[in-house]
């Protein structure tokens, strides 16, 4: 391979003035690689096939890499953490890119025998006949990659490459925009709920700015949590709250809900109702049969693993709350308060007195009708800290 040197065009190009002048507008990356391969082709350069792979922070995924072809388009797609210890990694030009390398270049159609990097071989089967990777630098510090590949005979000439190289700068400048106010909202997703971080990127995040909302509320945790964090090692005491939260999580974002806060063992989320319909308990209810269905599974899988149990219960309420910044002047937290949470959470410790899974409020039942057939009516009870008795209702099927 010879190395692919820094050089620069005589005269302007129209790609890099729409890149400069009118993607302000375009928020996403892998939208924005599309239209620049699209308009770098109907500027003459021969390119056939272009990627970026970018580094992210997100709980799921180290990066993502977006691939476009002439006349297919582009497409997306995420690479999990530890992608960077595959074989396909690994055995790849971009790596070199990754590990400091400034640029590559590999002639396809002069490969007198087969090359040490698979995707030269494939591409080269393909009618490649030339592929070229640069660095993208961003601001941050953070190298990320991209490659530029010709179907033309004897490959991108001088000219085509020093057009492909002015791009790159700008490319970079752009890209990390756009990248870093998607990592922002990813971050925010994950430790705040997107509903909350949606809130905070629109600028709400002056403390005691927020308003009433009006919500199903959910409320769960596990049975004798305490005793499990004493007795068990610390690493299965994490794994086991992180199967316990997945087997929650997932039908509550499934069914619309947003995850507030996980306290301990604890998990805090609300299904909001617009409209003054039932639509959100019916969602909130729907959820928490899942995840009672979830448990079991976890339970007889740990089970046969030679784990033991674990109990848990949810607590199904609805009300107004106030939803918005709570906290110091410097350290805030986007939640809900309000007489509505509060029972919520004396519910919820109900579960263990009536060695139940899953408890409804008379209100939630009220909002709720399709989910009576399944319910059955335990009792009046007066739960601390709340004013009068409350109806509450548990799953027929837990009698």
């Amino acid at each position: 391979m010879e190395p692919f040197a820094a050089l620069w065009p005589n005269k302007r190009s129209k790609t890099l003035d729409w890149l400069v002048n009118e993607t302000s507008r375009q928020p996403y990356v892998d939208n924005l690689f599309g239209e620049l391969c699209d308009h770098l082709a109907e500027e003459g350069i021969p390119i056939d096939r272009a990627t970026v792979h970018m580094q992210t922070l997100h709980p799921q995924f180290w990066g993502a890499t977006v691939r476009w072809e002439r006349g297919k388009g582009f497409t997306f797609q995420t690479a999990d953490h530890g992608a960077t210890t595959s074989d396909a990694y690994r055995n790849s030009p971009v790596r070199e890119i990754f590990e400091g390398a400034d640029g590559l270049r590999q002639r396809l159609d002069l490969l007198s025998e087969p090359h040490e990097y698979s995707i030269f071989n494939s591409l080269a089967e393909q009618g490649y006949t030339d592929y070229v990777g640069a660095v993208l630098n961003f601001a941050s510090g953070k190298r990320h990659a991209t490659s530029w590949a010709t179907r033309k005979a004897g490959g991108f000439s001088t000219d085509h490459l020093v057009m492909i190289n002015e791009m790159l700068p700008v490319m970079a400048m752009a890209f990390e925009i756009r990248l870093n106010r998607r990592i922002a909202k990813n971050l925010l997703n994950t430790y705040v709920g997107e509903r909350a971080g949606e809130a905070i990127l629109n600028g709400n995040i002056t403390r005691g700015s927020g308003h009433t909302v009006r919500a199903a509320i959910w409320n769960c945790d596990i049975r004798g949590f305490t005793q499990i964090s004493e007795k068990w090692p610390r690493d299965d005491v994490i794994a086991s709250l992180n199967e316990y939260f997945d087997a929650m999580a997932v039908p509550i974002a499934a069914h619309q809900g947003e995850i507030l806060k996980f306290i301990g063992d604890g998990l805090l989320a609300i299904f909001p109702i617009e409209d003054d319909d039932g639509c959100a308990c019916e969602r909130a209810f729907e959820a928490a049969r899942q995840a009672v269905a979830n448990m079991r599974d976890l339970n007889r899988r740990r089970m046969d693993q030679g784990q033991s149990e674990l109990g848990f219960g949810i607590a199904l309420h609805v009300g107004d709350v106030m939803y918005g910044n709570i906290g110091s002047q410097s350290r805030l937290d986007f939640t809900v308060i309000g007489p509505a949470v509060n029972s919520s959470a004396r519910l919820e410790r109900l579960n263990k007195e009536l060695r139940r899974r899953l408890l409804f409020s008379g209100p939630f039942v009220e909002m709720c009708p399709c989910g009576t057939e399944h319910m059955v009516r335990l009792g009046s009870y007066e739960l601390r800290g709340v004013a009068g008795p409350m109806d509450v209702y548990g799953l027929k099927d837990e009698a």
